[in-house]
């Protein structure tokens, strides 16, 4: 078998050791090997990395293993030197004898013949974005658990405010909250703190706040809200630092919010998740099979067996989906027709699969070329299939007994 890389070496990571497998061939095609094991500690990698910087090494393999290759991979990072991020499902071996250094060298052996395939890795400012976004959707996630917990605590409170508010903790919902902490047990007093519309609802509101409150649910509301007030406040830091990384990609946001359904947010996730540049992807096609938006591949002779999707970037799908069910609320776009037509025949759920593909599909195009979203219109189906529309339901009153003659409409 030809040997692509005669200089390489296979990483087997682990949470306290790396064993390092080097592979160097020979003029003569002989192969010398050597392997060394290496902590994890910063000074530790590094002795690796004058390691494999002596012995001339060039490229570098190791498995996707947990959180444990991020250190490895941040310190190897070297313009002139390749590292190989590898899913484990391409490296699976028969079961028989295992070693770190067989592992090693497992990885080693088919990346010196050019034989593995990289993840996708972007690059540093990209990954320090995507860290960002993520752990800011994780803040929203902890506080949307926060206020499901409130809505508990009322509930065994008998306060039933979350049946004719719409938001507890809007700038009504806080107010009775603050007072009924304060001590205020009267229900037309707790009511009368509504503002705007909700005091259109002064009767509901004095009935839903007749409760039965004791001193440990005020403790637990009191440390809900606590909690619920330092998560807000965290969001709003962890934006402006996201704010501040955005600033070289303000550009590719804005593009990307031409798309309907797509503020801000989804925008701000899809560059951390795939960049801007969108040459590590060959096509949108590709793009959607990474991410886990298009139906699987699995087929055994000549039968296919699942379409079930992969698991894909599960942080890309969630942000996706989101805008999907968005535009699932709305008309007036291509999107939300898109939504609206396969609903009806395929059910909700595929086709909000269906509509986030087609926008991760737009944004890949949008990124490429430089160019804003152009709205094909909500009536872009029905004119597609006029003539099949018109002919369907020309035969359904024909079979309903009915004489159908047409007479188009002369447009003004």
């Amino acid at each position: 078998m030809q040997v692509v890389y005669p200089r390489c070496c296979g990483l087997d990571v682990h949470k306290r050791s790396v064993v390092a497998c080097v592979l160097l061939t020979r003029e003569d095609g002989t192969v010398e090997r050597a392997v060394r094991t290496f902590g994890t500690m910063t000074a530790e990698l590094l002795a690796l990395d004058d390691w494999l910087a002596r012995l001339g090494v060039a490229h570098v393999a190791l498995e996707s293993t947990g959180i444990y290759w991020r250190p490895v991979f941040n310190l190897l990072e070297d313009e002139a030197r390749t590292i190989l991020l590898v899913n484990p499902q391409h490296l699976k071996r028969a079961p028989g004898r295992k070693t770190d250094v067989r592992d090693s060298e497992w990885l080693a052996d088919p990346l010196r013949h050019g034989l593995l395939r990289p993840s996708f890795i972007p690059p540093a400012p990209i990954r320090e974005l995507r860290e960002l976004t993520r752990y800011r959707k994780a803040l929203v996630q902890e506080r949307t658990q926060e206020a499901n917990r409130l809505h508990k605590v009322l509930e065994t409170a008998n306060l039933k405010l979350g049946v004719v508010a719409a938001d507890v903790l809007g700038v009504s919902g806080r107010q009775m909250l603050a007072a009924l902490l304060a001590g205020e047990e009267d229900p037309a007093a707790l009511a009368d703190l509504a503002r705007g519309r909700l005091r259109a609802k002064l009767p509901a509101l004095r009935r839903a706040l007749e409760g039965r409150v004791q001193p440990h649910h005020r403790t637990l509301i009191a440390r809900i809200l606590a909690h619920i007030d330092f998560l807000e406040e965290s969001v709003a830091q962890v934006q402006e630092e996201i704010d501040r990384c955005l600033g070289p990609y303000a550009a590719a946001v804005e593009l990307l919010q031409t798309i309907p359904g797509v503020g801000a947010t989804a925008a701000a996730t899809i560059v951390s998740e795939i960049g801007v540049d969108t040459g590590r992807f060959p096509t949108a096609a590709q793009l959607a099979s990474w991410a886990g938006l298009c139906p699987g591949n699995k087929q055994s002779a000549g039968k296919r067996l699942s379409g079930k999707p992969t698991k894909g970037d599960t942080w890309l799908k969630a942000a996706l989906g989101e805008v999907a069910w968005s535009l699932a609320r709305s008309r007036g776009s291509y999107l939300a027709a898109q939504y609206h037509r396969l609903a009806r025949r395929r059910g909700k759920h595929k086709a909000a699969m269906a509509v986030a593909h087609s926008v991760l599909v737009i944004a890949y195009h949008l990124l490429q070329t430089g160019r804003p979203y152009s709205d094909l219109g909500a009536g872009y189906f029905d004119r597609l299939g006029a003539e099949r529309i018109q002919h369907h339901h020309v035969k359904r009153l024909q079979q309903l007994g009915y004489e159908v003659a047409l007479t188009r409409k002369e447009v003004a």
